[in-house]
């Protein structure tokens, strides 16, 4: 009989600890590693992975799958790029708690600040839930490819509790206060992994308005982050616009200096903060000096836009032309702009920027008249493009305007053309500003939004454009080592959240795994699927180079493609791990 349930043979191990890379054996009973090194035993199943590195399944913090984890065992496109665990319920937007009679509120939320079709989640979803612990319940009955932890998110919360009330600028009173802290506290001691919240004015809801988050007092947030420290357990989660009287850091300080809990925030040059990113991390930093725990999450790119014709935003949208065939069908719409004639009249047209929020109009100008910031997305598209790549260069050199450089890019192949635009994380024209925040350990590789902005990015390739770009490609700056690569992606990533039984290669830990061929590491071209609930669409993107990946000792994915496998499942707060001993 054999051993071992599964033996992988003669791999490059890269464990997920920052040490260095060893070729060895790994074999895995139960779920788990039993034994890495030289292994004598024989396994149920075998694979050599001579000249493959093999790491930990990466664990990805930031996602937004909170409905499509309801309905979707393959739980892509997350899981296409070596991801075996996902946290969500982030950004303050989730689906419980959910008084009956919000449900629809909910999904607006969701479809406003993510971008996931509302007619998807409100076919998809079943609403087998009220309180968070029912929704947890629920999460429970599906068995998935990957395993799944998720936030109380603090748009739901609010809602729950104040109802109609519930609208930009609400103050709630103290028994409210005590009413949100107490769901919080419910939600952790059921198995949350931790609180979200959103005080940007980037997020609004699919009616336009401010998300619940964004007017909250610190007097809230500090109260619910008492009930955190109540429980023991938890990570407090925050996108902010980190204005300068709004003195986040320091109540962000406060919070996790009383509670002994980590406070985490979105760190990106963004146009809507008015803090600097070096002034992020430096203000960060005095706290942490201080005696807190607040960590960076920073994003590995350009946090952009891939702009398409039937994307959610592309640069004629504010054109009076465009919005005269916005609402016909992809067909009408698209014999439309083919026509010599339609697009000489659009490209005539100025923008109309009449119902856009002053808040967010240096976004609009971005989409509609940035040139110089978006980028023809051709074969072999390097995601740190220099700037004769850019709109504006190639339209000179071709010897048109922009614009119709930009709509002529649109139409290509039927239609389905892209246009690239970093909207955040790309003021220097580079990544250099992301090689120091990379080596250090306040920061956390993250804010790929899995399952989220499903018309405009798909940055769930996150974990394979490290490899690719930052790993092995990067041409205009340095590079990081593998070894530091994958530590940042496994055990960074989860220690954060307390998920101390994976992320790392070594007897006792859960066996996820990615078999890589680092030289065929590749992302895939983008294109739009309308493949969600009710035709919903997403962009997508897939990989090349992943030999296989494996969940709890099962292999899920073979090249790419999904065995049907489904051995994950819902995380039910902080995990151990008990270590075995290493010898056989």
């Amino acid at each position: 009989m054999p051993a071992y349930d599964l033996v992988i043979r003669n791999g490059t191990i890269v464990d997920g600890t920052g040490s260095p890379r060893f070729t060895g054996d790994v074999a895995v009973r139960d779920g788990l590693i039993a034994a890495v090194g030289q292994v004598r035993g024989d396994g149920a199943e075998e694979i050599d992975a001579a000249g493959k590195i093999v790491a930990p399944g990466w664990v990805d913090i930031h996602t937004h799958y909170d409905g499509q984890a309801t309905w979707d065992a393959e739980m892509a496109p997350s899981s296409w790029h070596g991801v075996t665990t996902v946290v969500m319920g982030n950004c303050g937007v989730g689906f419980a708690p959910a008084a009956p009679d919000r449900h629809q509120w909910l999904i607006g939320l969701m479809e406003g600040v993510e971008d996931i079709p509302g007619t998807a989640l409100a076919e998809g979803m079943k609403w087998e839930w009220e309180s968070f612990p029912e929704y947890l319940d629920a999460l429970e009955k599906l068995p998935r490819s990957i395993d799944v932890g998720t936030h109380v998110p603090h748009g739901a919360v609010r809602a729950y509790v104040l109802g109609d009330r519930e609208k930009p600028g609400a103050v709630p009173n103290d028994e409210d206060v005590a009413k949100m802290s107490a769901i919080v506290e419910e939600g952790l001691r059921a198995g949350a992994l931790g609180f979200s919240t959103s005080r940007t004015v980037l997020h609004r809801s699919i009616d336009g308005e401010l998300v619940p988050g964004t007017t909250a007092t610190a007097d809230e947030l500090i109260a619910i982050g008492r009930a955190m420290g109540r429980v023991g357990h938890g990570v407090f989660e925050m996108a902010s616009d980190l204005m300068r009287e709004w003195n986040e850091f320091e109540w962000m300080g406060a919070l996790s200096r009383e509670t002994g809990l980590p406070v985490t925030f979105a760190a990106l040059q963004s146009i809507a903060k008015e803090l600097p990113l070096d002034e992020q991390i430096a203000l960060m930093r005095a706290e942490n000096a201080a005696g807190a725990n607040i960590v960076a999450q920073i994003a590995l790119r350009g946090n952009g836009i891939v702009m398409a014709w039937r994307g959610t935003v592309h640069p004629f949208r504010m054109r009076p032309s465009w919005r005269g065939i916005a609402e016909l069908g992809w067909d009408e719409q698209r014999a439309r702009l083919l026509d010599p004639a339609f697009k000489a009249q659009l490209l005539s047209e100025a923008n109309d920027f009449s119902q856009v929020p002053p808040e967010i109009i240096g976004v609009a100008l971005a989409i509609s008249a940035g040139w110089a910031m978006q980028f023809e997305m051709d074969e072999g598209f390097d995601y740190e493009p220099q700037p004769e790549a850019s709109i504006v260069a190639r339209a000179a050199a071709k010897g048109v305007t922009p614009d119709e450089y930009a709509y002529d890019l649109l139409c290509e192949n039927d239609g389905t053309g892209f246009v690239y635009l970093p909207l955040l994380n790309y003021a220097d024209g580079n990544l250099d500003f992301l090689e120091a925040l990379q080596a250090a350990d306040d920061t956390v590789n993250s804010l790929s939004d899995g399952g989220a902005h499903c018309g405009t990015i798909c940055d769930a390739a996150s974990p394979t454009f490290m490899l690719e770009h930052w790993v092995r490609d990067r041409k205009r700056g340095n590079r990081i080592s593998l070894e530091h690569a994958v530590k940042r992606q496994c055990h960074d990533t989860a220690r954060l959240y307390g998920l101390d039984d994976r992320g790392v290669i070594a007897p006792g830990y859960l066996a996820d795994l990615n078999l890589i061929d680092l030289d065929k590491i590749e992302l895939g071209k983008p294109w739009l699927a309308f493949d969600l609930p009710a035709g919903g669409k997403r962009l997508l993107q897939k990989a090349a180079g992943y030999v296989a990946t494996i969940k709890s000792g099962v292999v899920t994915f073979r090249d790419g493609s999904w065995t049907g496998a489904t051995p994950g499942g819902l995380i039910r707060g902080p995990q151990r791990a008990e270590l075995l001993e290493a010898a056989e």
